[in-house]
């Protein structure tokens, strides 16, 4: 990328300025400063153009960029006069009116500065050149003189300035019209690095675990050409590729709407992605992964020089330079399993949750499992490292059955809470030796923003922050968003183990094995009505909305209340047979369902 003379601006408009608002001034600034880039590539364009070897595509694609540069600063000088404007005062018919605006000027300052430094380049190898270069300084030193002049007489109200607005077309005023985000484009990740640093890896793993579509810049700008039957689209300024490939996302997110994240590389350049940055903004997340050459060379399986060679290119056109701009650089000199944990966080980042906090007295627990579990809370708010606790499963929805539920437990807690959290556990336990069976699940906080989480703890998860209530939650807690869709995906892969869980308990099928067979048939019932959109809680509702299910035999069950009282003290021989003869029923009608 050229790096062009600076635009330096007179003393008398700098000091000017300068009493303008902050805020306007970085505007200002902005503008002026695209503005003198925006002139740098149009000169070297028009030079390009020019080239006797030019074939006629490339001779339309560099009209093709010298017009959408031309429409870019004249953007650019629109936008600065709005703010060099507000020098004036009030506007006054009896002021003479100058030819032109004070962007105007400013432009011609800038093209005259490109000139001199092209100038001074060509002076080294050119004799009348460098006659030349005392008088394009001079014309420079009178222009800041006439700028200056024109300033003083503006602020002092003795010079109108006429409007800024210049009403410029190029072809069908296509290229005037800055290309917006779509609505529907919610989310890109941009992956960039050198050779072999697992860009392509990376965007696997995001589609294949984050739904994520997938694409290739390459992919989008061959498209845009395509489209415009442009011959190269490489040959034209950083911000028109840019604009051509937010309008290739926009096509595909408008024609995937239900797609939240796109995922695009490999970037290589540094300025394109800079300016699609500047017209995406946050919902643009550049990831740049670096990793040590030799450690690249390894993952190659090639000769270190095909890999430098490689390199090589790649930062001949910027790749190098994306770091400075990336949103997120990862160190994939390591292992797979950190590479996949901080792209789950990027992709899919967790949230501050506002979870509902209750005492263990309001879950409808018996009086000694309420005891207990409020003093296993309490020893759980003492280390600093324990982020959340929460009763899942029928403690969670008020479902306790004395004799028959169990204590489902979730705890967060940072790794060296490791050992405090066993001590608080083994005394819970003790408490409740006779009582109910107790199964805890403990997870770290980066386990679970990098989202390992099975089925079942995705919906524990999804039922915290439906406000199922918790027992702890520290100030700030991160969850991630587990949505209706993730759900519905757990349900599908979660449903096969339960099958095979539910089989061998039916092979086993005796008096003792009741509790498990029931709980292992709502189970199933209630993860194959999450297939069909019904989302239905208690096992007396769930399995009488599964006996609708098309062509499955209606369940000839007692009511729960039923089952778990014959469990505590009854006859439960009574109840197996038609437990088996539903399970019978349901495993059939599966094994049928599957191999149609």
């Amino acid at each position: 990328m050229t790096v062009y003379a600076p635009l330096v601006i007179p003393p008398g408009l700098a000091h000017a300025v300068h009493a303008l608002p902050e805020k306007d001034r970085r505007r200002l600034d902005d503008a002026v400063t695209r503005l003198h880039t925006v002139n740098g590539r149009l000169w070297d364009a028009e030079d390009l153009v020019r080239g006797a070897a030019l074939g006629a595509g490339h001779v339309a694609d560099g009209k093709r960029e010298i017009d959408q540069l031309n429409a870019e600063r004249n953007q650019l000088a629109e936008r600065a006069d709005e703010i060099l404007g507000t020098l004036a005062g009030p506007d006054r018919a009896d002021v003479p009116l100058h030819t032109e605006t004070l962007a105007s000027v400013v432009d011609r300052l800038s093209v005259l500065t490109l000139r001199i430094w092209h100038s001074e380049r060509v002076a080294k190898r050119d004799e009348l050149m460098r006659r030349r270069i005392p008088a394009l300084h001079r014309q420079r030193e009178e222009l800041c003189s006439a700028l200056d002049s024109l300033v003083r007489a503006v602020v002092a109200g003795k010079r109108r300035l006429p409007s800024p607005a210049r009403y410029k077309l190029y072809g069908q005023d296509e290229a005037a019209v800055e290309v917006q985000p779509s609505t529907r484009l919610r989310r890109v990740l941009a992956f960039g690095g050198l050779s072999e640093c697992g860009k392509s890896t990376s965007a696997e793993f995001v589609r294949d675990t984050c739904g994520a579509q997938r694409l290739k810049i390459g992919y989008l700008l061959r498209q845009a050409a395509h489209r415009r039957s442009l011959a190269d689209p490489y040959t034209l300024s950083a911000r028109r590729q840019a604009e051509l490939l937010l309008d290739e996302l926009n096509r595909f997110a408008e024609g995937n709407p239900d797609t939240r994240l796109f995922t695009i590389e490999s970037v290589h350049d540094d300025a394109s992605i800079a300016e699609l940055k500047d017209l995406l903004g946050d919902r643009l997340q550049i990831v740049y992964l670096d990793a040590d050459f030799t450690v690249r060379v390894t993952r190659s399986g090639t000769a270190p020089q095909a890999v430098a060679a490689k390199d090589e290119v790649k930062m001949s056109r910027g790749a190098h330079r994306v770091a400075a701009l990336a949103d997120h650089v990862i160190d994939n000199s390591g292992s797979i399993a950190s590479l996949r944990a901080q792209l789950r966080r990027i992709a899919l980042p967790p949230a501050s949750t506002t979870l509902r906090v209750a005492t263990p007295y309001g879950l409808g627990l018996p009086a000694v499992v309420a005891s207990a579990t409020a003093d296993f809370t309490d020893a759980l708010r003492a280390h600093a490292g324990v982020r959340l606790a929460a009763l899942t499963g029928s403690p969670g929805e008020g479902g306790w059955i004395a004799g028959w539920s169990d204590l489902d437990l979730l705890v967060i807690a940072e790794h060296e809470a490791t050992f405090h959290i066993h001590e608080a556990l083994a005394h819970y336990r003790a408490a409740l030796a006779g009582v109910t069976s107790l199964g805890p699940s403990l997870m770290t906080p980066g386990e679970l923003t990098a989202r390992h989480l099975t089925p079942r703890l995705a919906f524990a998860l999804h039922q915290l922050q439906q406000g199922h209530p918790v027992l702890h939650a520290a100030p700030g807690i991160e969850l991630p968003a587990v949505s209706r869709a993730e759900l519905d995906l757990a349900a599908v892969r979660e449903l096969p183990q339960v099958i095979l869980t539910l089989r061998r308990l039916r092979a086993d099928a005796g008096p003792d094995s009741i509790r498990q067979l029931y709980k292992h048939l709502v189970l199933a019932c209630r993860l194959l009505l999450r297939e069909h959109n019904q989302w239905e809680t208690g096992a007396d509702r769930i399995l009488a909305a599964a006996s609708r299910l098309p062509a499955l035999p209606a369940f000839s069950l007692p009511p729960l209340a039923e089952v778990s009282a014959v469990w505590r003290d009854g006859n439960r021989e009574s109840t197996l047979k038609p437990l088996t003869v539903a399970v019978d029923g349901f495993l059939d009608w599966y094994a049928a369902q599957v191999a149609a």
